[in-house]
């Protein structure tokens, strides 16, 4: 049985109301128009109210203003019932929310057709809504779904080219633990700002462990080396930002629809090797021409690359990699995401030793920096 409150002055009113209504429904009634607000923010809650309009202290269109302003009873319907039989009342009681408006005197034809009528909307407006959450709430776990495999197909496609290249270790935890660093650093800075909301972040974070997704494409006799690469060798090398970017590219083509992160990994892939200054590679981009976040994978990689031990060189102390991200402030890095990365060298020390690959750190002796490189590692 649906709950309908009653509230009138008269008595008289209220009990011919509750006479036609007490048959059919759950009757409550209030006398006064604070009674009624009482009333109707307790159980059982009322499902439609027949509210006077002209009552002592708050009238029907002050109950209705404050049940409007409230959310546990603004969607309440509510009928006014009362012995005004003016046009401009009826619109005003319409204006304020009312559903609808009967006059004195009662009618009970006209009372029990108007009730029925309102009571059947609302059931059906509440079947809707109900039906509208659990659509939502199921949605909500399919994109959850759909996001965790997601999650697990990037993880499963950066472990390509992680297995291909063993000695990386958790180069892949520590590099998206990096960027995230940078990124959170950056997002109130005004060049970064525009770009670096929270969506974008956690894109940009997704994305990252993809930098080296080529490297699946180098042979092994190339990317495993322990030594010097040469002059032809590196050229091949060089060549997995390229061959990612295609696979992620070729990759986005065979979804059903645009995704997001595809987009910012083929940017990552592709110009993670840029610098600053031009003489980067692929394509020789310089400064604000590199993406974004690419300039933060690019940071990111080389001083893990630095920190770490590889085939062809010792971990370098952290003093010595401090100076190398230092000396490249302009010309191998954006200024300002070295400066982010100064700022927040305590987090990257601590992501570092967290995910560090068992007795690689960084304190190892300074070796060579270079693999068949000219300035900076060979970073992964």
């Amino acid at each position: 049985m649906a709950t309908i409150l009653i509230v009138d002055d008269a008595s008289e009113t209220r009990a011919i109301l509750s006479g036609l209504l007490k048959p059919l429904h759950q009757v409550r009634m209030a006398t006064s128009g604070r009674q009624a607000l009482q009333v109707a923010t307790s159980e059982p809650r009322p499902d439609l109210i027949l509210l006077d309009v002209v009552m002592p202290g708050l009238d029907g269109h002050e109950v209705i203003v404050r049940l409007r302003s409230r959310p546990d009873t603004a969607d309440i319907p509510v009928i006014f019932v009362t012995g005004l039989d003016r046009g401009d009342d009826e619109e005003h009681c319409f204006a304020l929310g009312a559903v609808d408006y009967i006059t004195k005197p009662i009618r009970p034809a006209i009372v029990l057709a108007r009730v029925r009528t309102h009571l059947e909307l609302k059931a059906a407006r509440d079947q809707l809504q109900s039906r509208n959450h659990n659509l939502e709430a199921e949605i909500a776990r399919r994109m959850s779904d759909n996001l965790q495999i997601q999650d697990v197909g990037i993880r499963a496609l950066a472990r390509l080219a992680e297995i291909r290249d063993p000695e990386t270790g958790n180069h892949l935890r520590r590099t998206q633990g990096y960027v995230r660093t940078l990124a959170e650093e950056l997002r109130s800075h005004p060049r970064f700002a525009d770009f670096l909301d929270p969506e974008q972040v956690e894109l940009l974070v997704k994305s990252a462990p993809l930098h080296d997704i080529g490297k699946v494409g180098i042979p092994d006799t190339i990317l495993l080396k322990r030594g010097r690469l040469t002059a032809e060798e590196w050229t091949i090398m060089k060549t997995h930002s390229q061959l990612g970017f295609q696979a992620l590219e070729q990759a986005e083509r065979d979804a059903e629809q645009p995704l997001d992160f595809l987009r910012m990994a083929k940017d990552i892939a592709r110009y993670h090797h840029e610098r600053w200054d031009g003489s980067g590679y692929p394509e020789g981009l310089a400064g604000d021409a590199i993406p974004v976040a690419a300039r933060l994978m690019a940071l990111a990689d080389v001083f893990d690359a630095l920190i770490t031990q590889r085939a062809y060189k010792r971990a370098f102390p952290l003093e010595s990699a401090l100076h190398v991200i230092r000396e490249g402030r302009g010309s191998h890095f954006d200024p300002d995401v070295v400066d982010a990365f100064v700022a927040r060298l305590g987090e990257f020390i601590a992501i570092a030793a967290r995910h560090a690959d068992g007795e690689a750190g960084m304190t190892g002796e300074a070796g060579s920096l270079t693999s068949g490189c000219t300035a900076l590692p060979c970073t992964g």
